[in-house]
C-alpha cells in the first residue's frame, strides 16, 4: 500500500490580508500542522532545511523532537537534509536521539540542497558540491552499519575505530533527495538508500525512465530494489477553482523571486496552469488531487508520495485546510483509485 505523506520548508507566511509573519510565529504552526496531520492520518511529516530568509526551518531537528512530543503514529523526518554541509557524525547523533523519543517514526531524506546559502555560512566551498555530497553521504551510510567505525576521506577528519552514541533501537528509513540526473540515480542505487524523486516541473511520468535506470543498477548491484517516492508540491481546497485561487498568488511570488536570482523567465498564469492540469503542481480539489497522485504512483511505481503543501508564503489557515482534506479525503480516493486500477 503507498504511504502518502507532506513536506513543508517552512516557508515564512503571510496573514489573510497580506503581512508576512514573524519566523517564530511560523515554526509554532509548523507544530501545530504537524498534530493536525497526525489527526488526519498522514502517513510521513517531513521538514526542509534551508537558510534564507524566505524559509524558517534551518535546524529541522529540534523542530521535529517537538512534534514528537506531540504526535504518536505519524512518521517524521526531513525533506531534505543538506548533507553537504553538515557532518555525518552529528547528524547520525541527532536522528538517533530523535529516534529515542519517536520510536520506529523517524526518517531521514538527504540531499545535496536546492540552495547554496549554507556553503559560506558554514565555511565549504561550492565547487566542492559533489565531492561533499559522495563522502558523506558514504560516510552517514557506513555509520548506520557499522560500530565502532574507521573511515578516510578528503572532505573532514579521519575516524579510526571511533564509537558513536547514542545508537539506533531501529533501523533509520533513509532516502536520498534526486532532482534527475542519472548519476544521482546511479548513487542511490550503489548505496543501496531509497530514492525520492523530487518533481517540481513537467509531467511526472517522464521521470519512468530515471526508475527504470534505479531499477536496473540495483540488479546489476545485486541489491533488492527499496521503494521510490516522489515529492512534489501542490494545495489541496473544496474546489479546483479555490485551490488555484489560493495557491497562484504565493507560487508565483516564490518561483518569480527564485527566476530573478536564477535568470528563469517570469512564471505566467498559462505556465501555471499547464503545470496543475499536466505537470508537476498538484493543485485541485481532493478528488482532482487523489487522481493526479494515483495516476502517478502507477506510471512510476510508486511506495510513496509526498505533497509539499506550501510554496511560498501560503497562510497558515489554507496550509490547515490542505492537510485536513489531504488526510480525510485525498488518501483514502487514491488508495481506493490504486485499488481499482
Amino acid at each position: 500500500m503507498i504511504e502518502l505523506g507532506l513536506h513543508t520548508f517552512g516557508d515564512v507566511t503571510m496573514t489573510l490580508d497580506g503581512t508576512l509573519k514573524p519566523m517564530g510565529a511560523v515554526l509554532r504552526e509548523v507544530v501545530e500542522q504537524a498534530v493536525l496531520a497526525d489527526e488526519v492520518g498522514v502517513d510521513y511529516l517531513g521538514l526542509g532545511e534551508h537558510h534564507r530568509d524566505d524559509f524558517a526551518i534551518s535546524a529541522p531537528e529540534i523542530l521535529l523532537g517537538a512534534i514528537a512530543a506531540k504526535t504518536s503514529r505519524i512518521k517524521i523526518g526531513t525533506a531534505v537534509t543538506v548533507l553537504s554541509t553538515d557532518d555525518p557524525v552529528r547528524l547520525f547523533q541527532r536522528f538517533a536521539t530523535l529516534d529515542a523519543l519517536a520510536p520506529g517514526r523517524t526518517e531521514v531524506i538527504l540531499g545535496r540542497g536546492a540552495f547554496t546559502e549554507s556553503y559560506p555560512l558554514f565555511g565549504f566551498q561550492g565547487e566542492d558540491y559533489d565531492l561533499l555530497f559522495e563522502e558523506r553521504l558514504d560516510l552517514f551510510v557506513r555509520l548506520l552499519e557499522q560500530n565502532p567505525i574507521s573511515w578516510r576521506g578528503k572532505t573532514r577528519p579521519v575516524l579510526r575505530s571511533a564509537e558513536v552514541y547514542p545508537q539506533f533501537e531501529s533501523p533509520l528509513t533513509t532516502w536520498v533527495g534526486v532532482g534527475g540526473t542519472p548519476e544521482s540515480v546511479v548513487r542511490v542505487a550503489r548505496q543501496n538508500v531509497q530514492l525520492m524523486l523530487a518533481i517540481i516541473g513537467g509531467a511526472p511520468k517522464r521521470f519512468r525512465p530515471l526508475v527504470d535506470l534505479y531499477l536496473k543498477s540495483c540488479k546489476q548491484l545485486g541489491h533488492e530494489p527499496k521503494p521510490v517516492g516522489v515529492h512534489s508540491p501542490g494545495l489541496v481546497a473544496a474546489t479546483d477553482e479555490l485551490a488555484c485561487e489560493r495557491f497562484w498568488p504565493y507560487y508565483s511570488r516564490m518561483m518569480n523571486r527564485i527566476g530573478r536570482e536564477r535568470g528563469w523567465p517570469a512564471m505566467t498564469k498559462d505556465r501555471f496552469m499547464g503545470e496543475v492540469e499536466q505537470g508537476a503542481l498538484f493543485v485541485g480539489s481532493p478528488e482532482t488531487v487523489a487522481r493526479k497522485i494515483a495516476a502517478a504512483a502507477q506510471d512510476l511505481s510508486l511506495q510513496r508520495f509526498d505533497l509539499k503543501y506550501t510554496t511560498g508564503p501560503v497562510p497558515h489557515e489554507y496550509q490547515m485546510d490542505c492537510i485536513r482534506l489531504y488526510g480525510e479525503q485525498v488518501m483514502p480516493m487514491v488508495r481506493e483509485l490504486l485499488a481499482d486500477r
